[in-house]
Parts: structure tokens; C-alpha cells; sequence
């Protein structure tokens, strides 16, 4: 088998801005890659049985085994989340815990590099200079928290496994109510917030990854340089082979 990335969305949304993003990174590397869903999948969070611990095997039943494998199988993780309610989605969540089945006694996941996407509304990056001389610089930096904290919880997740943390991108999404059909007169809605008064909610809003220009070029380098960095590794032995 060639060397090989996987790439793995939190995101429901179908072709969503998360999924692209992380598509982005598996393309620019150049290399075999496979891209998973996890909303496609049937993956229940851990319920600390424990009865991993002898084999790194998880005992329940469902979808996890199945990508654990393409995981161990993998060079290189791509991983994409996002924000709902200033939390990390529970899809991305559940994965995440699952994952505690690799890694005790044998550690399979340590050193494999991943790189971390999450979007949101107000991401750390969004960064107008206008902003730094107005107060809405202070309630747009207080607004991307979620983003940043989302960032960091999978950060810390993954270091607790022993991954190699090989670059983060934050991106901005898009909120629900532009397209559920009651953005309009819903007294929860974000539109006018996010818009201005008068605004109407429209798919026309909503923002994509690709016109992020600087966001989009980070990706394309991580992926370029995560290729570049697989290609030329030498003794390298994907963490499948631990067990063999």
C-alpha cells in the first residue's frame, strides 16, 4: 500500500465548506487519500467498558471498527469540525472519544501527523483592519471564542493521543437560518445580525471556503507540504503495523 491520508468531516451539511476544506488538503498533497463522512456513519460515543484495553479493539458494534482501520491504515489524518451552540459538533466528538480504544499500552495513533479544520461564523481569523480601531473589534473577537475553543479542545484530544499537530486552520461558515425557510420573521434569527437591519435571508449569503483567499491558500500549503513531508520520509511504518 502507498502512502495514504484519510480525511475525516464532522460537518451533516452535504458538501459542505468543512467537507471541501478538507478535501482541499488531500488533493494538494498529491497523495492516495479517502475521505470520510462521519454524519454517513453510525459511530456511538465511548462507554467507558473499558474492554478495549487488552487488544486496542472496541467492542461495540457499529461503523467505528470499520474506520479505525482506514485510520491505522492511514500516514496522515485531515480532520474537520465545526461550532454548533460554541461547542465541538457531536459527530467530530464521538470519533474523538472512540479513539481511546488505540491508545493505551500500545499507543497505534502516536506520531502520525493531523491537521485541524473548524469552521464557524466568527472564526479567529476573520480579521478586518477596520475592526482593531472600533468596539466591534472587541465583540468580534469575543464572538470567534467558540471557534478558537472548538480549535483548541481538538488540539488538546488528539496531543492526549500522541499526534503530531501539523497545522490548524480556522474558517468562516455560514449560520442555518440563511436557508431554513423562516429566517425572515424567526425572533432568533441571526440574519439581521450578521447582515445588517434589513437584510433578507438568501443562499446568496452564504460564504464560501474557495473566496476565503487566504484561508484557501493555507490549505492548498498544508497540503503541499504534508505530501511533500510523506513523500520523503524514510522508515517510515504506518502505526497499523505495530501489532503485526
Amino acid at each position: 500500500m502507498g502512502i495514504r491520508i484519510l480525511g475525516v468531516s464532522g460537518s451533516p451539511i452535504p458538501n459542505s465548506n468543512t467537507d471541501r476544506a478538507v478535501r482541499a488538503v488531500l488533493e494538494a498533497s498529491g497523495l492516495e487519500s479517502d475521505f470520510v463522512k462521519l454524519s454517513d456513519l453510525h459511530i456511538r460515543p465511548c462507554k467507558a467498558c473499558k474492554s478495549c484495553i487488552k487488544d486496542n479493539v472496541c467492542k461495540q458494534e457499529d461503523d467505528f471498527n470499520w474506520l479505525s482501520k482506514k485510520l491505522l491504515e492511514a500516514d496522515a489524518l485531515v480532520i474537520g469540525a465545526y461550532s454548533p451552540y460554541s461547542s465541538l459538533d457531536a459527530f467530530t466528538k464521538a470519533f474523538l472519544e472512540r479513539l481511546w480504544s488505540l491508545r493505551h499500552v500500545n499507543n497505534l495513533l502516536r506520531d502520525k501527523p493531523v491537521v485541524i479544520i473548524v469552521s464557524g461564523v466568527f472564526p479567529k481569523l476573520l480579521d478586518n483592519p477596520f475592526l482593531r480601531f472600533t468596539g466591534l473589534s472587541r465583540v468580534i473577537r469575543r464572538l470567534a471564542l467558540p471557534v478558537d475553543h472548538v480549535s483548541r479542545t481538538l488540539v488538546n484530544e488528539l496531543k492526549m493521543d500522541k499526534m503530531e499537530i501539523f497545522g490548524q486552520v480556522q474558517l468562516r461558515g455560514n449560520v442555518p437560518c440563511l436557508t431554513c425557510g423562516r429566517g425572515d420573521d424567526c425572533e432568533m434569527s441571526s440574519v439581521s445580525f450578521l447582515h445588517g437591519k434589513n437584510a433578507k435571508a438568501s443562499a446568496d449569503k452564504c460564504v464560501r471556503v474557495e473566496d476565503q483567499e487566504n484561508i484557501w491558500k493555507e490549505l492548498q500549503r498544508l497540503g503541499n507540504d504534508l505530501g511533500a513531508i510523506l513523500k520523503t520520509k524514510t522508515n517510515y511504518e504506518p502505526a497499523a503495523k505495530c501489532l503485526e
